[in-house]
This record gives C-alpha cells, sequence and structure tokens, in this order.
C-alpha cells in the first residue's frame, strides 16, 4: 500500500519529477544499448581476434530478433570480430569505432586476467565515443556492440561510483541501456538477456 501525504496530483508531479531526474520521457534523450557481443569462447580454436562459436552464431541472431522489433538508428561496433560478427547479425550497416575494443589485458598462467590498460583510460575512450553518438543521434535510440569489461568500466562511470566498485558481469549479448542528454547520463537497464530466455 503506498502511503502519502499528499494529494494525487501532488504525487503525479513528483513522480514525474522523479523520471525526468532520470531521463525518462525527456524530449532530446538519445538511448544508448551497449550489447556485450555474442559468445566466441565455447570450443575455441583461434585465440587472436575469434570468430564466433555456433552458441555464439545462435545468441546474436536472438539479439538480432529483439533489436529488430525497435526503432534504432544506427549500430556502432569494436572491431574485433567477435564484436563485428555480433552486429552484423542486427545489420550490414554497422559503424566501427577502434574506441569500443576491450580493456587491454593479458592471461596469466594461473588463468587470470590482468588488466593493463588504466581504467579511466577505458573510462575516457567508452566516455568520448558514447558522448559522439549520443550527439550524431540525438533522439534516437543507438545500439552499440562492445566488451564486457570497457561496458562496466562505463557503465560504473555513469553511476558515479569508483573504478572497480561494480562488481558485475555482463552475459553475452546482454543489454544495457544507458539514457543521454548532454552531460546527463542515467542507467536504466543493466545486463538485460530476456531474448536468450
Amino acid at each position: 500500500m503506498l502511503v502519502v501525504a499528499a494529494g494525487s496530483e501532488q504525487l503525479t508531479r513528483a513522480m514525474e519529477s522523479l523520471e525526468a531526474a532520470f531521463l525518462i520521457g525527456v524530449e532530446g534523450v538519445t538511448e544508448i544499448w551497449l550489447v556485450r557481443h555474442a559468445d566466441c569462447y565455447q570450443d575455441l580454436t583461434i585465440t587472436e581476434d575469434p570468430p564466433l562459436s555456433a552458441l555464439g552464431r545462435q545468441q546474436a541472431a536472438r539479439l538480432a530478433e529483439r533489436v529488430r522489433r525497435v526503432r534504432h538508428a544506427a549500430v556502432y561496433s569494436s572491431p574485433y570480430r567477435r564484436a563485428i560478427e555480433t552486429a552484423h547479425a542486427i545489420t550490414s550497416d554497422v559503424r566501427q569505432d577502434s574506441r569500443l575494443v576491450e580493456m587491454e589485458l593479458e592471461v596469466g598462467e594461473d588463468g587470470a586476467f590482468n588488466f593493463i590498460e588504466d581504467t579511466d583510460a577505458v573510462i575516457a575512450r567508452m566516455r568520448a565515443v558514447v558522448d559522439e553518438i549520443a550527439a550524431e543521434h540525438a533522439s534516437h535510440r543507438v545500439v552499440v556492440v562492445s566488451h564486457a569489461a570497457a561496458i562496466v568500466a562505463y557503465l560504473a562511470d555513469a553511476l558515479k561510483l569508483d573504478s572497480g566498485r561494480l562488481r558485475a558481469l555482463p552475459y553475452f549479448t546482454s543489454v544495457s541501456i544507458v539514457r543521454v542528454l548532454g552531460d546527463r547520463r542515467a542507467v536504466s537497464t543493466f545486463g538485460d538477456v530476456a531474448h536468450l530466455e
């Protein structure tokens, strides 16, 4: 039960104000769908810039079905093969941007990921490319295919969290939505994989 000591008009205005603070229903907002590429690791044989696996191709096809149901202005992608193949499942008109690549890393002998690239550098390049995309496609929806660590770094920044504070791993073809207006950012969805269910 909602207990509020205000009239219905006040409550409506308060809710509209809250939604506007999170860029919901605000004119001029660009909706960026940050998508992690599909799987390329199952039955991996090529380690340098691997193609999608059979599972990854299925995931990309399901993502494409989902994206085709909504209007979008453009599709951008990291130049890595796994990202490009994921984006090409959606459309043949894919714009590549090298700033959308994964955070530079090495795999240690123990199998652990060792991140080499400074997180602030990743945030800066991701913020720059997203800002440019949002400015070019103001008031539209844009799909951006990138990589897990780069997406998490950007989302943590958009949420105003310190580096490393967002302890999450977006699954393959997951959709994280950021609304952008000027210098304002609002994360509305993180790691949505409803299209895979």
